[in-house]
């Protein structure tokens, strides 16, 4: 089993995750991350980092992000590791909250 990034990360992309990852399996895009399953070792350390609860196992991801599993697997192939912290964006906060964010992905 491996964890995925699901919905809440998206336009928020807090970064505590990168840091307790022993593997560095996260990845980088514009503006969320994502987990790749291949690197994953179930670990479970990421899920209690992530200040906006998108972080999941695998088959615990609720049925209505289920398109996330993979979603994680596709862009992980495409995005770059991110193993270092970063300064969330200006307006994560602002986002933090916002349901229904998966048309604002970006590629």
């Amino acid at each position: 089993m491996t964890y995925v990034v699901t919905e809440s990360c998206v336009k928020c992309k807090y970064t505590d995750c990168v840091d307790v990852c022993p593997v560095d399996c996260f990845r980088e895009g514009p503006n969320m991350l994502v987990i790749d399953p291949d690197e994953c070792i179930d670990c479970t350390l990421c899920v209690a980092e992530c200040p906006v609860e998108a972080i999941f196992a695998e088959d615990d991801v609720p049925g209505d992000q289920k398109d996330f599993i993979a979603l994680n697997a596709e862009l992980c192939k495409v995005w770059k590791p991110i193993v270092e912290r970063k300064d969330a964006p200006a307006d994560a906060d602002e986002w933090k909250g916002v349901k229904d964010k998966r048309g604002l992905i970006e590629r």
